[in-house]
Formats: C-alpha cells, structure tokens, sequence
C-alpha cells in the first residue's frame, strides 16, 4: 500500500512530550533492564488512575491475560467463557494453558457479552456439571459492558471474571473505572492504544497475592535462593524500564487523550448527521467509553458495503478497519462451543472503524467525513 505523506492512520501513537523525560533517567541511571524506577512507578501511577491494589507491568496485554489465567489456576481440561466478538489476543491465551473456549455472543446496544447468552450458556454448562473456571469479559472499543447483570450472574454461579480491558483504559461503568470490577483486569498499551509503551500490557488486581504470584512468573518464577533455582514454570514477560518510561510520559496526558478520542467521535457524528445510512453506538445511562476508536454500522438493506467503503477510504490515503470478526467464524475457533443469536456476525458484516487518532485535526475529520458522506449521497 503506498503511501502519502498526508494518509490519515487508524489510530497512531500520540506522544505528549514527557515520555523522553522519563526514558533519559532510565539511561542516565543505567536501568536498561526490567526493573528500576519507571517500572515502579508506572506500576504505582497505574494502580492509583484506576484505584486497584496492586498492577503487574508486563510486555502485552496478551501476556497480562496468561498470567491472570495462570494465577486463577486455569488448567487442561478447564473451560473458560469469553467474548465471540474481539481479538484473537483474547481467546490465545486460554489455548496457551490447555483449557478450551467456550463463545458467548454480543448484545447489540453496547456490542459486548450479552447476559442473556452469558446465563444460558451457565444453566446449560451447569446442566453438564462442568461450570467455567473464568470469564474472559472484553470491554470492546473501550464501551463497558453490561456488568451488574454480568457480576451478579457470575457471582450467583461462582465464576470469577478477567476484564479484558486492552481497549477500555479510562472508561467508566456507573462512574468507576473498568479494569477494577473483575478479580483481575487486563490493560494493553500497544501502539495504537489510547496511551502506548509502543508495546505493553498491565494486570492489575485488589488481591495482592495474585499480582505478586504473576510478577513472579512473568520473571522466569526465580525461587527465592541466591542461585537460580526453579521449580515451576515462568516466563519473560515483565515491562522493561525504558518502555516504562514512555508510558509513565503516557499517563500525565491520559485524560486528555481520552476527551481528544470522544470528540473525535462526537465530531464525526455532527459532519455526518445527514448520512441516514450510519448508526452510530450511544452510551446508555451510567457507560462513559473512552471512544478508543470511532465505529459505525450501516443500516440494513442499504447498497453500500463497509468494505466497499474501506476502499473508498483507503483511495483517499485513509485507513479503516472491519469490525473484529467474531472468534466462532475463525478457522482457529469454529469447533468450539458458541451461545448467542449471531449478533456479533451482523455487526461485523455492518460495520467499520473509522480513522479515529487523538491527533487527528478539525480538518482532518472533515476530510474523512467528506469521503465518507460522498460515498453515500453522491
């Protein structure tokens, strides 16, 4: 794909301007390693933003949901519940401890879990005598999910819930934030999150014990001994210093980020009000999203297809993205177990991710807007 020097990305790294304040201490003091100053602190900033306990700061979000499987002890032969409609990063790590996914469909306000399957995908597995040993809930496109029915479902059935929240850092659901409502929460700091590390992730827990035991796997899980003694298996999963850094530059402008992405939503929906054809995912009472990225779907029935707009984008140096393509229609997942009524697959067949960067300009937007308003109207 060749492109210009003006092309308009998904939603590219933003920098804020400190990072490099905090990437210089870590050279000065020589903490070119795994540990050290920023580690800690961006470990410390992190628990204090979203009002957790404790936060592991590790290599990937995709790490971050190994480790919280791992420290809940999921093992072969286990099943896990999780989201149909979201990333493969999602459903990976449950395959990398041996357990087995089992899909659960969306519901179509806020396009996350929807309890109702959630509860008939629980009375039938309890039917079975074999009740998931987690639920791997993704706060899709930084939008809560529906979670007191979801919490009070799985509190009723004894089912611990993993927040997949790599989209949703900065949301809040009934005004607090996602990440702190499960027994552990995930956070991704890829480079087009909302805040990046260029690459990262975070766990992060009230229970203590639980962050301690990941840290500790994701540093090869070190006996305590003065020479290097193991007797369970770990991994190198722990942030480095220098990536630390940059997120600890990240965090100082979070907030604003997070206003920037809003009104890039709230933006386009202006400039394209007249464009019947798009429908536009609201907030309801209570659910403030971090708008990470822009979507929209297209009313049914209509004659233009996203990925004919996608092109139509890209011709004009603009990248969009599908929406995820539920896990149940991968070739990697299509023999697990699914609930739902195939809102996921209605959703990805409507909709589109619009360039959505936090540093998009006012001009910017009414050049995505144009195209995508000529596109439908001529």
């Amino acid at each position: 794909m060749s492109q210009t020097p003006d092309f308009i990305y998904l939603s590219p790294p933003h920098m804020g301007g400190r990072e490099q304040h905090y990437i210089q201490q870590a050279f000065e003091q020589n903490w070119i390693t795994t540990a050290g100053a920023n580690v800690n602190g961006f470990e410390q900033e992190l628990a204090a933003y979203t009002g957790v306990s404790a936060v592991a700061a590790l290599v990937s979000g995709t790490a971050a949901l190994h480790l919280a499987l791992l420290a809940l002890g999921v093992a072969p032969g286990d099943e896990v519940f999780c989201s149909t409609f979201t990333f493969v990063a999602s459903t990976n790590p449950i395959r990398y401890v041996g357990a087995t996914p089992v899909l659960i469909d969306s519901e179509p306000t806020t396009w996350n879990l929807c309890p109702t399957a959630l509860e008939d995908a629980l009375r039938d597995r309890q039917k079975k005598g074999k009740l998931p040993k987690a639920l791997m809930l993704v706060h899709l496109y930084g939008m809560p999910s529906r979670l007191q029915e979801i919490q009070e479902m799985t509190q009723r059935y004894g089912v611990p819930i993993i927040e997949d929240a790599a989209e949703a850092l900065g949301s809040r659901y009934n005004g607090r934030l996602l990440g702190s409502f499960g027994k552990m929460g995930v956070f991704s700091f890829n480079g087009n999150k909302i805040i990046t590390t260029s690459g990262g992730g975070a766990l992060v827990s009230d229970d203590v014990e639980l962050i301690e035991q990941a840290r500790w796997l994701a540093m090869q899980a070190k006996d305590n001994l003065p020479h290097y003694h193991h007797t369970t298996m770990g991994y190198n999963y722990r942030m480095s210093n220098i990536t630390a850094g940059i997120g600890r530059g990240q965090m100082e402008v979070l907030e604003e980020r997070i206003q920037q992405k809003r009104k890039v939503f709230d933006t386009y929906r202006q400039l394209l009000e007249d464009v019947e054809e798009l429908e536009w995912p609201l907030e309801p009472e209570g659910f403030h999203s971090n708008r990470w990225l822009t979507c929209v779907t297209i009313q049914k029935g209509c004659l233009l297809t996203p990925e004919a707009l996608r092109l139509r984008l890209l011709a004009a140096h603009m990248e969009s993205r599908p929406l995820w393509y539920p896990m149940h229609r991968q070739p990697l997942y299509r023999g697990c177990d699914y609930y739902g009524n195939h809102v996921s697959d209605d959703l990805f067949a409507r909709g589109l991710c619009l360039p959505s960067g936090s540093n998009l300009t006012a001009s910017d937007l009414e050049r995505v807007a144009d195209v995508v308003r000529k596109a439908f109207l001529g």
